[in-house]
């Protein structure tokens, strides 16, 4: 058997967590795939110690307006196969997704869009997330066992946000977007982390302007999903509260194969 530790961070923009001591965290940590959202950058404003990191292979997906969005994986292991984005030129312009195949899965690295800035957004936000649906059913269809991970943007359940009541007429717990993970749920994928625990105030996103995290007033926006056939295979699901840097902190699962 062969045990694999996945990782995936929001880090609200490469470059400055790069300062905040980010590749002497990876070089500690060491995962075998990292999945990042929010770069924030395109390759060629990288340096090259974030391009060419020593024992990972490197993919990025950046958004078409330099400084926005953007995903990126680091992988000890060469991927069989990368693709950007979803298909939907209007979902793919902003950078949001890249899917990497492996023998054993086929990793999905996402960074959901959010709806709070407006109407349009937030149906953005939810025309995104059937295209996702669709391009996850359709790999699924083909035999493809699916990790899926990154920032939904989305709370799911009242225990998964500290103030569930205040925000319910607010973009991120919303009924339609909570009604979209049933129904992403209810078509045979899990929430890995609520397979060990329901424990509430595990979270993974705080509001830097009011100094949540010192308060753990969080969010869990933050998931790592799979498809039910990949159930036998997973060992632990957990967050990384205790890493700094971004407003949002690190997730992880372990598998093993």
């Amino acid at each position: 058997m062969t045990s694999m530790r996945i990782l995936s961070w929001n880090v609200n923009g490469i470059r400055a967590i790069q300062k905040k001591g980010f590749l002497e965290w990876l070089q500690q940590d060491s995962p075998d795939i990292l999945c990042i959202q929010e770069t924030k950058a395109q390759p060629d404003q990288l340096p090259a110690n974030l391009l060419d990191i020593s024992g990972y292979h490197a993919a990025f997906a950046s958004a078409e307006r330099k400084g926005y969005s953007g995903v990126a994986n680091y992988s000890r292991i060469k991927p069989k196969s990368i693709r950007t984005g979803l298909g939907e030129p209007a979902c793919d312009s902003e950078g949001r997704t890249l899917i990497a195949e492996y023998d054993h899965f086929t990793l999905f690295n996402i960074y959901y869009p959010n709806g709070k800035a407006s109407a349009e957004r937030l149906r953005y936000k939810m025309d995104f997330y059937d295209n996702f649906l669709k391009v996850a059913d359709s790999y699924r269809d083909k035999g493809h066992r699916l990790i899926i991970c990154g920032d939904v943007n989305t709370a799911h359940r009242p225990i998964d946000l500290a103030r569930p009541k205040e925000n319910e007429t607010v973009s991120g717990f919303l009924p339609g977007e909570r009604a979209w993970i049933d129904k992403f749920l209810s078509r045979g994928y899990l929430d890995t982390l609520r397979l060990f625990t329901d424990e509430a105030g595990l979270y993974t996103w705080w509001d830097y302007k009011t100094r949540a995290r010192e308060r753990n007033v969080g969010w869990r926006i933050d998931y790592f999903f799979i498809s039910g056939d990949l159930k036998p295979n997973i060992r632990a699901a957990f967050i990384l509260n205790n890493v700094t840097g971004s407003d949002h902190c690190p997730i992880g699962i372990d598998m093993e194969f």
